[in-house]
């Protein structure tokens, strides 16, 4: 089952005293995972099946290792659900402190000194050929401690038989569009909605973002969390008047995003703001569903998205296997191998190579243009975890009649 990316782990303590069972599958032990021609990589499992995630790294290691007689990967995969426990455990012993990781959160890896800087293990033709946004976001205090894996980011798509149906011509820019746009949709009746509005406790602060970026707001200023300030109350009041239009689902502070999705699949929904997975989803479910996707909605149509990545980086350790994972990394983020991973995972390529290589592929089509306008959480903060939580618990209020002025002031507090 594959896992949408988040953007942001809860945070991984480096506790110690923790005893789990480290995978039988693992490494650790004394014996070629020590050698310095050998990498011991810990990797998130985001998709099953012949061409899941397992597979395709397994593939990508075999052809490695086929092209570079002597160097060893040893891989390990983890459930999302477990991955975080795993990787406490491991990091409680430099033999058994993985040399390559892919999660989401590198920040305290990096803050603590654990990481190489990608500049010593990626090639500089590999920095260059990443987004620049996604590198900036890899990066403390301008240093760059990870590679982006890939992108997720959000885009809008809408039910182009319903737009028909309703008189609306072309997809909306602008928020007053939007909201014209749903009225229409929503006036067809039949259980129809005109926009999907998930918040949800399940990923609230995405929506969210959406709203607030399109009024010109940020989550951070510097090394500040800024929630409560006058441009994320436009998108919040913005995001409050479109329900209070009637032209959204049922009780958005109870509706989660796969929710929505489900919804838009069905054709019960005229518009949402969709994710890279989405198109796999309604190629699986509804093949036949007409739809199209444009740029995000915003308060004067200037293109801006949220965007997310999930990251590869290096552990230091004693310092002797830069050069094996630079020949890794630089291996597997070539055009070819990397754009192949990707496509299957149907997310967004971070490469400019890569997305000339799957310049066909639906999701590059919708999502490529996304990504020089993405805005990002400020994840590299160590308060906001605490900052997202209360989103998760706070922000569907709205939709019960909570002032978002309040609401937002309530959040702030959890940056405290």
């Amino acid at each position: 089952m594959k896992r949408p990316l988040h953007g942001v782990l809860a945070g991984i303590a480096l506790a110690t005293g923790l005893a789990l069972a480290v995978s039988s599958c693992g490494f650790g032990s004394k014996n070629s995972a020590d050698s310095d021609t050998t990498i011991n990589f810990l990797a998130p499992t985001y998709s099953d099946g012949a061409n899941g995630t397992k597979a395709l790294w397994d593939r990508i290691i075999d052809d490695f290792q086929k092209q570079n007689p002597g160097y060893q990967v040893n891989l390990q995969m983890e459930s999302w659900e477990s991955i975080n426990d795993v990787v406490k455990t491991k990091l409680q012993s430099e033999s058994t402190t993985p040399d390559l990781l892919n999660i989401d959160a590198y920040a305290s890896f990096a803050g603590d000194g654990m990481l190489y800087p990608v500049s010593e293990v990626v090639s500089p033709n590999v920095l260059s050929d990443v987004q620049p946004g996604f590198a900036k976001n890899a990066s403390l205090n301008g240093t760059q401690y990870a590679m982006p894996l890939f992108a997720s980011t959000r885009t809008l798509f809408y039910n182009t038989d319903l737009f028909e149906k309703a008189g609306v011509t072309t997809p909306p820019k602008t928020w007053a569009e939007l909201t014209d746009a749903a009225k229409k949709i929503q006036a067809l009746g039949g259980g129809v909605s005109g926009y999907g509005l998930p918040l949800g406790s399940e990923e609230s602060q995405a929506e969210t973002s959406l709203w607030t970026f399109g009024a010109g707001g940020n989550w951070s200023d510097g090394d500040k969390i800024t929630v409560d300030t006058p441009q994320n109350l436009e998108g919040v009041k913005a995001m409050r008047e479109i329900f209070d239009a009637g032209v959204t689902q049922p009780n958005p502070g109870a509706t989660n995003r796969k929710d929505v999705i489900n919804s838009f699949i069905q054709g019960k929904i005229g518009m949402i703001a969709g994710l890279p997975p989405t198109i796999a989803q309604i190629a699986d479910k509804n093949p036949g569903l007409k739809y199209a996707t444009a740029p995000t909605p915003t308060k004067d149509g200037t293109p801006v998205t949220l965007g997310v990545a999930d990251h590869l980086m290096a552990f230091k350790k004693d310092g002797k296997k830069a050069d094996t994972i630079k020949k890794f990394l630089d291996f597997f983020y070539s055009a070819n191998v990397y754009s192949n991973f990707v496509k299957n995972e149907h997310f967004i390529p971070i490469t400019s190579s890569a997305t000339t290589v799957l310049a066909d592929d639906p999701v590059t089509k919708a999502f490529a243009s996304t990504l020089p306008v993405a805005k990002f959480y400020p994840s590299n903060n160590p308060k906001w975890a605490a900052v997202q939580g209360a989103m998760h618990q706070q922000m569907g209020t709205i939709a019960q009649g909570a002032d978002p002025a309040q609401v937002l002031q309530r959040i702030q507090e959890a940056a405290k």
